[in-house]
C-alpha cells in the first residue's frame, strides 16, 4: 500500500458506445504499423551491443503514399507490457508477425486519422527494448532524446533489436510532442531539459520533476524498495538478469540515509529548466499522493517557456477521466498550435484552469493567486493564533509509527500528535501556493522524524480522491464513449467516468515531513542530543484550497507517518517549543 509502484488492473464490463468523435480525414484501419529499434550510445546491460529502444509506430498511409510528412506524438513508458496505461490498464499487443496491433490510450485512435503519427516507445529494458533503466537519470533522458533525434534524421534505428536493416523516419516532419502520465510524464519532463531540437511541446500528466521528494522528505528516507522492477516487474526477463549490476550501483548512489547527493541532483529537473525550449502543458491533482503536487509547483515556477496548467482537487488521475470532452479538445488544439503552427489562440487563453470544488472549474491568468500573501500562525495551548506566544510554552507527544496523518487529524485526544486549531474563520479564505512550517523540538532519541498536516476542519463535500480507498476522485462506469476510429485489434471506445464525491468533516490540504537530524543541511544528517532543541524549517505540499467561513484551519504535528515511512525501530518522545514553532500559508482574504 505504501509502495510507489502500486498498479491496479481491473477488468470492467463493456457496453454500447455513446459518443463518436468528429469525422476523420485519414483511415485508421489502413494506417501503417511498424517497429523501429532506435540505437543508443551506451551499453548499460553490458551485452556487447549498444542498447536499443523499441519504438512502435502508427501513421496514416495516405500521406505516406504522396510523400507528405506528418508531425509526431510520442510517449516513452516502462508500463506497456507489465501493467498497462490508462484507467483500463491497456497494454501493447502485436500480430502473429510481431507488428504492433493494439496501441494503449486514445491518442492513436483520435490523432492518426487527423494526420499525426503516434510513436509509443518501450523504456530501456522493458517490453521489447534492451538496456537498463536509469531511474530518470541522464541515461534515461538521453535515450528519450535519441528517439527525437531519430525522428529528425539524426540517429540510427533498425528493424530488429540486434542486427537488422537500417530504418529511417523520412515520413516525420521532425516536430515532436511528448506526452505521458506519472512515470511517462517524468520522462517527458526530463527529455525537455535536454533542449533537443525537434521537441516542440510536452504534455505532462502528474509527472515527477524532483524524484528526491518521492523517495525522501527533507532528509527522511521513505524506505521504498530500491528496485527499477518493482511490483509488478517492469523489466523484461533478459533485463532482470543483465541489469542487476547496474541496479546495484544505482542503489549505492541513491543510499538509504535521506541525504541530498549527486544522484538526486542529476534527477532534479527544475534546476535544468533553463535548458527547456519546448512549450509545456502540465496537469496535476493537489490530492495526488503518488506524485506530490510539489513536482508541479517547482517545475511551474522554474519554466521560462509558454506554459499551461490544469489543476484539480483530485488524486493521481488523467484529465481524460475528469473532463473528457474539454480535455481532448484542449490537448488537440495545443498539439495543433505547437506541432503544426496553427494560430488557434490556445496560447493566448488563460494559462491556468483550476477546480476548487467537485466539477466546478474556472480560468485564471496565473498560479499561485497573485493576491496571495504570506500569513503566519503560532500554536498556543489554547489554539492556533496569529499572535506569537509571549510566555514560554512546550507540548509533548510520543511518536507512534503504527498510525499516520489520517489518524493524527481526528478531532479527539491523542498522546501521539499535537493539534492546534484557529477560531472559526469570519470570512472565506483561499490558500494558494506553497506553505512553510518551522518546528522547534527535541527528541529523547538520537533520531527523530517530524510530520505536519494542515487541515480544513468543517463539513464539506469533496472529491473522494484518497487512492487508499478510491480511484483518485472519479468513479468508472459501465458505458463507453468513442474517441476516434477503431480497428479489429484496437478499440477507440473507453469506459466513461463520473465525479466521485464524499462528505467529510475535515480535509488534509497540505503535508510535509522531515528528519530532524538534517536540520542544518540536507546533505547529511547528524545524531540528535536528547537534551537539546533543534529548529528546522521546510516547505509543505502546495495547495489551492478555499476554506469557507466558519471552518477552522488546523496544524497537526506528529512523528513517523505510517503511510509514508517504515518503523524506525526506536520511538522517541518529542517536545515542541511552541514559541519557536510556526505555520505560514499563502492566503487570499
Amino acid at each position: 500500500m505504501r509502495s510507489l509502484w502500486v498498479a491496479v488492473c481491473t477488468a470492467i464490463a463493456v457496453t454500447t458506445p455513446v459518443h463518436q468523435a468528429q469525422a476523420s480525414t485519414y483511415s485508421y484501419e489502413n494506417a501503417i504499423r511498424e517497429t523501429a529499434w532506435v540505437e543508443l550510445d551506451v551499453d548499460l546491460d553490458r551485452d556487447g551491443h549498444r542498447d536499443r529502444l523499441a519504438a512502435d509506430v502508427i501513421r496514416p498511409s495516405e500521406p505516406a503514399a504522396s510523400g507528405e510528412k506528418v508531425p509526431v506524438l510520442m510517449d516513452i513508458s516502462p508500463y506497456y507490457a507489465c501493467c498497462g496505461r490508462g484507467n483500463e490498464a491497456q497494454k501493447k499487443t502485436y500480430d502473429a508477425d510481431g507488428r504492433p496491433a493494439g496501441f494503449p490510450l486514445y491518442y492513436d485512435n483520435y490523432f492518426v486519422p487527423k494526420g499525426y503519427a503516434v510513436v509509443l516507445v518501450d523504456m530501456s529494458g522493458t517490453n521489447r527494448s534492451t538496456g537498463c533503466m536509469d531511474r530518470g537519470g541522464p541515461h534515461d533522458v538521453a535515450a528519450g532524446a535519441q528517439v527525437v533525434n531519430w525522428l529528425n534524421g539524426r540517429a540510427r534505428a533498425y528493424t530488429r533489436p540486434f542486427g537488422g536493416e537500417p530504418v529511417g523516419a523520412g515520413w516525420s516532419t521532425g516536430a515532436v510532442g511528448i506526452w505521458g502520465k506519472s512515470h511517462d510524464g517524468w520522462l517527458a519532463n526530463g527529455i525537455a531539459t535536454t533542449g533537443v531540437r525537434g521537441l516542440k511541446t510536452v504534455v505532462s500528466i502528474a509527472g515527477n520533476t524532483d524524484i528526491y521528494r518521492t523517495f525522501n522528505a527533507n532528509g527522511a528516507w521513505r524506505g521504498y524498495e530500491q528496485t527499477d522492477a518493482g511490483p509488478p516487474q517492469l523489466y523484461n526477463e533478459r533485463a532482470m538478469r543483465l541489469c542487476a549490476p547496474f541496479t546495484e550501483e544505482l542503489n549505492r548512489q541513491e543510499g538509504t540515509d535521506g541525504d541530498w547527493n549527486r544522484y538526486w541532483q542529476e534527477r532534479y529537473y527544475p534546476g535544468k529548466a533553463d535548458r527547456v525550449r519546448a512549450s509545456v502543458f502540465v496537469t496535476q491533482g493537489f490530492g495526488d499522493y503518488a506524485v506530490s503536487a510539489s513536482n508541479f509547483s517547482l517545475w511551474w515556477r522554474a519554466l521560462r517557456v509558454p506554459r499551461k496548467a490544469w489543476l484539480f482537487q483530485g488524486g493521481h488521475v488523467d484529465p481524460f477521466d475528469l473532463r473528457r470532452a474539454d480535455y481532448v479538445s484542449t490537448v488537440e488544439r495545443w498539439f495543433d498550435r505547437w506541432l503544426r503552427g496553427a494560430d488557434n489562440g490556445v496560447d493566448r487563453e488563460p494559462a491556468v484552469t483550476i477546480e476548487h470544488a467537485p466539477g466546478r472549474w474556472s480560468d485564471a491568468r496565473a498560479w499561485p493567486a497573485p493576491a496571495a500573501r504570506p500569513r503566519t500562525w503560532w500554536p498556543r495551548p489554547e489554539g492556533l493564533s496569529t499572535t506569537r506566544p509571549e510566555a514560554p510554552a512546550q507540548a509533548t507527544f510520543h511518536d507512534n509509527p503504527d498510525i499516520g496523518r489520517f489518524e493524527w487529524v481526528k478531532d479527539e485526544p491523542s498522546d501521539n500528535r499535537l493539534l492546534y486549531k484557529t477560531e472559526p474563520l469570519a470570512t472565506e479564505t483561499r490558500l494558494s501556493g506553497t506553505g512553510r512550517v518551522t518546528v522547534t523540538m527535541k527528541s529523547s532519541t538520537p533520531v527523530a522524524r517530524v510530520g505536519v498536516a494542515v487541515v480544513d476542519y468543517g463539513p464539506a463535500t469533496i472529491r473522494d480522491y484518497v487512492e487508499i480507498t478510491g480511484q483518485g476522485g472519479i468513479r468508472t462506469l459501465t458505458t463507453r464513449s468513442c474517441w476516434g476510429e477503431s480497428s479489429g485489434a484496437d478499440s477507440a471506445c473507453y469506459l466513461d467516468t463520473e465525479t466521485a464525491t464524499t462528505t467529510v468533516d475535515r480535509e488534509i490540504v497540505a503535508t510535509g515531513w522531515a528528519d530532524l537530524g538534517h536540520h542544518a543541511t540536507l546533505r547529511h544528517g547528524l545524531p540528535l542530543d536528547p537534551g537539546r532543541f533543534y529548529t528546522m524549517s521546510f516547505d509543505l505540499s502546495p495547495l489551492d484550497h478555499v476554506v469557507p467561513a466558519g471552518h477552522r484551519i488546523g496544524l497537526v504535528i506528529g512523528g513517523t507517518d505510517y503511510w509514508e515511512f517504515l518503523d524506525p525501530g526506536r520511538r522517541p518522545t518529542l517536545t515542541v517549543d511552541l514559541a519557536r514553532t510556526s505555520l505560514t500559508l499563502p492566503a487570499v482574504g
